[in-house]
C-alpha cells in the first residue's frame, strides 16, 4: 500500500492556513503548513509534498514567484492556488504556468477536494494541467 500523499499548504492567513489543514487532515491527508514561501522552500516538504495549495499574494515572496521559482529548478509540484482577489491576470498567468486550479475565497470544500484530487491524479501519472494544450 502506497503512503498517504502529503499536501503543503502555504498561506500567510493563519486561520485560513489551519482551517484548510484541519479539514485535509479530517479525510486523511498528511499536512503540512507554512506561513511563507520562504518557509515551504526551506523545509523538505518542498521536495516529499503531492500537491501544494498556495496562495497567490504574500509579504515576501508571492505564490506565483514560488511557481516560477520550482518551475526553474524543475521541481513539478501541482499546485491549487487560492486567493482573497480574485485577478484574471495572475489567474492566467497561473494557469499558463502549469496550475491545476485557482479558486478564490471563500471557495467551497468539494471544489477544493475535486481540485486535490485532480492534482494528484495529474501528478500520479506525470500529466499537466488540465489547463495546458495537449502536445
Amino acid at each position: 500500500m502506497s503512503e498517504t500523499p502529503l499536501i503543503s499548504v502555504v498561506d500567510d492567513d493563519e486561520s485560513v492556513r489551519r482551517s484548510i489543514s484541519r479539514l485535509m487532515k479530517s479525510v486523511g491527508f498528511r499536512v503540512e503548513d507554512f506561513a511563507s514561501a520562504e518557509e515551504f522552500l526551506s523545509s523538505r516538504c518542498a521536495q516529499d509534498s503531492a500537491c501544494l495549495i498556495l496562495d497567490v499574494e504574500m509579504p515576501g515572496m508571492s505564490g506565483l514567484q514560488l511557481q516560477r521559482q520550482l518551475a526553474a529548478v524543475r521541481h513539478s509540484i501541482p499546485i491549487i492556488f487560492i486567493t482573497g482577489r480574485s485577478d484574471e491576470k495572475k489567474q492566467a498567468e497561473a494557469i499558463k504556468a502549469g496550475a491545476m486550479r485557482f479558486l478564490c475565497k471563500p471557495f467551497n470544500e468539494e471544489d477544493l477536494f475535486d481540485s486535490i484530487r485532480l492534482a494528484l491524479k495529474c501528478g500520479e501519472d506525470g500529466l499537466k494541467s488540465p489547463y495546458l494544450p495537449k502536445k
